[in-house]
């Protein structure tokens, strides 16, 4: 590809609900910018990003893809990420290393559960967002609602740009609120061919109300701005552009556009709009780390001249060999460069730089700020790690990873299985931070953990279809926590002679319950100086390895706090080591000692039903132990919001079938751990 000015890169993710039509949008936007020459389809399972087996057969994004497109004077790369709950993971990594994303909601589903994850997601890490409201073509299909919910569910201000040219079957093209012109997509072409017309009569009072509200959203950024509009002046095409970019980039704003991806209209003013709101990795900051050791700060400006600093994002095992996707903030990558990674303490050589298409990959000398490549050669660099000069070390913001909430058994059918499952695992746990295996010390069965029964299927999947290995699975297991359900004391010594140095350390705590969903605390009420800072840090290390496991059935605790006492030093003998096993000793003791209490993961629940089987699904969610916290009627369906503990859950979706002729669907997060 032809080189670019930074100015002219677009950094994109696109984020939605399962089933909003995220990977139908950017089949469409590879179609229009020239990337690809077919439309692909989710439901033929012939979707470009969409590539894995898995991801074919089942219809919905599993894991993100990666390309790269041109439109007009503008690079895009894309992020195409999975809408699925179990698969959060995948956005979280991916919306780090964005600039702007465009939110794609279904006009009839408007804000649903997955949105609302993935809207926040990208706020934490300050990414600006479009909107783009989907399926207008659908029965039941309500822009203004769906504006609405944009509005009161995820607190944004959606500002419209555009307004749908009639719904359903009726639904034609969009007004350009900005250009006052109207859209309309010639049904004959594959939505490459639109024309743009006077706005119909019908239809001018509407938008002349809604163009009043742009203007005022526009004129509320700008003092000079709000001037012109109080004194009733007109404003230019450009200043109305630009304010609006401004907004957009400092998250004040979400411009909202609508349009049927799957009936080919609304695409090419979304791409326009790309462009003309979205930043590039100029109008960022400049990306921001420590220098490893200290808590000194560094910032990196988007400029080849600057020291190279990357963060990897994701870890792909293709055909086996692992692939590093990674975003480069500062300086320029070459072909055969020695990187230092700070997390590892170690210096990797990049063998090879590509760029992305899906699976596909074409292989670039170099890269500078603002890309998103792929690099071989990394043997132990994982997602998550600072890639940077070993000139000028610096560790950037790591990406948060979630902990699991469900556990299966498995074992290896056959001998030869057994000699690959080892290798295999070893593979998918590079790929995925969210996945976790460990061996049962009584059974001898690898436990594997993740975030939900999906995500466990399609890994228990790809082992046999990717690496030919095969398993037996036993029933998933729920992941537990441990708590107390009182204050219980515990006291240890620690005197101990070890190769000649005595070591001596006693240490009295309390551990007292907090409110569920705390975590864990630990605080002090020792005599300010009694102990010094090496060995406050080695008490603190003690009981936080001690909480790892409680003393019920090995689950990690939580929701506790650890209330330092008392503490006895003997000068000589006051080591490190003896204050951490102290503290460990003490801990264990008063959980042990303590009234002990085990916890359950509990799920929020949404439910969309037809209003005629809103009874019998009730009824089925109070049977399981849930308790229902709300219902809201929406336009054909009714929505049920529950409570329900995760162990009565399983093989939930076959039973919400047969219990509603197949019409009723749902969507499961976690919600906190509780007594059950």
């Amino acid at each position: 590809m032809t080189p670019i000015k930074l100015s002219q890169i677009r950094n994109i993710g696109i984020m939605a609900h399962i089933d909003a039509g995220k990977t139908t949008v950017t089949e469409r936007i590879l179609y229009y910018t020239g990337r690809s020459h077919k439309l692909g389809e989710v439901h033929d399972g012939e979707a470009v990003m969409d590539w894995m087996p898995d991801e074919q057969e089942r219809g919905i994004t599993i894991t993100s893809a990666v390309t790269t497109c041109d439109w007009k004077n503008s690079r895009i790369q894309v992020i195409d990420t999975p809408g699925h709950v179990d698969f959060t993971i995948e956005v979280e990594r991916s919306l780090r290393v964005l600039d702007g994303a465009i939110g794609v909601f279904c006009a009839v589903g408007g804000v649903q559960p997955q949105s609302e994850t993935v809207w926040r997601q990208a706020d934490r890490y300050h990414v600006p967002k479009i909107a783009f409201i989907n399926k207008m073509d659908r029965i039941g299909a309500n822009f203004q609602g769906v504006v609405q919910q944009i509005r009161e569910k995820l607190g944004a201000n959606p500002v419209p740009v555009a307004l749908p040219m009639g719904s359903e079957d009726r639904f034609v093209g969009m007004i350009d609120l900005i250009r006052m012109k109207a859209l309309v997509w010639d049904d004959e072409s594959p939505g490459a061919n639109y024309s743009e017309g006077d706005i119909p009569e019908d239809m001018m009072e509407e938008v002349r109300t809604a163009r009043e509200k742009l203007l005022e959203s526009v004129a509320e950024t700008d003092d000079t701005l709000m001037e012109k509009y109080l004194s009733e002046e007109t404003f230019s095409e450009e200043e109305i552009m630009e304010s609006l970019r401004r907004a957009t980039i400092d998250l004040t704003m979400v411009p909202v556009l609508c349009g049927s991806a799957l009936k080919n209209k609304g695409i090419q003013p979304l791409l326009d709009a790309i462009q003309a709101f979205l930043p590039s990795p100029a109008d960022v900051p400049p990306v921001e780390g420590v220098i490893p050791g200290t808590e000194d700060k560094v910032h990196f400006p988007p400029k080849s001249a600057e020291p190279l600093s990357a963060l990897i994002f994701k870890v792909a095992m293709p055909e086996g060999r692992k692939l590093v996707y990674a975003r480069i903030y500062s300086g320029k990558l070459k072909e055969g460069d020695e990187v230092f990674n700070p997390t590892l303490n170690r210096k990797e050589r990049v063998s090879r730089i590509l760029l992305m298409h899906a699976n596909k990959k074409q292989r670039i000398p170099d890269a500078g700020p603002g890309s998103l490549v792929g690099l071989v050669g990394l043997k132990d660099s994982a997602t998550g790690d600072t890639l940077c000069s070993p000139a000028h070390p610096v560790m950037l913001e790591r990406i948060d990873i979630y902990e699991p909430v469900i556990s299966l058994a498995i074992e290896p059918k056959t001998h030869a299985d057994q000699e690959k499952l080892e290798q295999v695992t070893a593979k998918l746990l590079d790929e995925d931070p969210t996945l976790r295996m460990k061996q049962d010390p009584d059974t001898g069965q690898t436990i594997l953990s993740g975030m939900g029964e999906l995500h466990l299927e399609v890994i228990v999947s790809r082992m046999s279809r990717e690496f030919n290995t095969q398993v037996n699975v036993g029933r998933p297991q729920v992941v537990h926590r441990e708590t107390l359900a009182a204050d219980s004391k515990g006291e240890a010594v620690f005197d101990r002679e070890i190769t000649g140095i005595r070591h001596y350390g006693r240490i009295v705590l309390m551990l007292r319950p907090l409110q569920r969903g705390t975590g864990i605390r630990i605080s002090s009420r020792l005599s300010e100086g009694l102990l010094r800072r090496e060995l406050m840090a080695a008490a603190e290390k003690g009981i936080r390895e001690a909480f790892g496991a409680g003393p019920m059935m090995g689950y990690p605790t939580t929701d506790l706090e650890a209330v330092l006492l008392e503490a006895e030093v003997r000068e000589g003998c006051d080591t490190e080591l003896a204050f951490t096993v102290s503290a460990s000793m003490a801990c264990r003791q008063a959980m042990v000692q303590g009234q002990g209490l085990l916890l359950e993961p509990i799920m929020n629940v949404e439910i969309f039903v037809p209003e005629d089987h809103m009874g019998e699904v009730i009824g089925d969610i109070n049977s399981r132990g849930g308790k229902i916290e709300g219902i809201t009627p929406k336009s054909g369906i009714q929505e049920i919001q529950a409570i329900v503990p995760l162990k009565k859950m399983f093989g939930y979706a076959t039973d919400l079938r047969s219990a509603t002729q197949g019409r009723g669907n749902y969507t499961m997060v976690f919600s906190h751990f509780d007594a059950p």
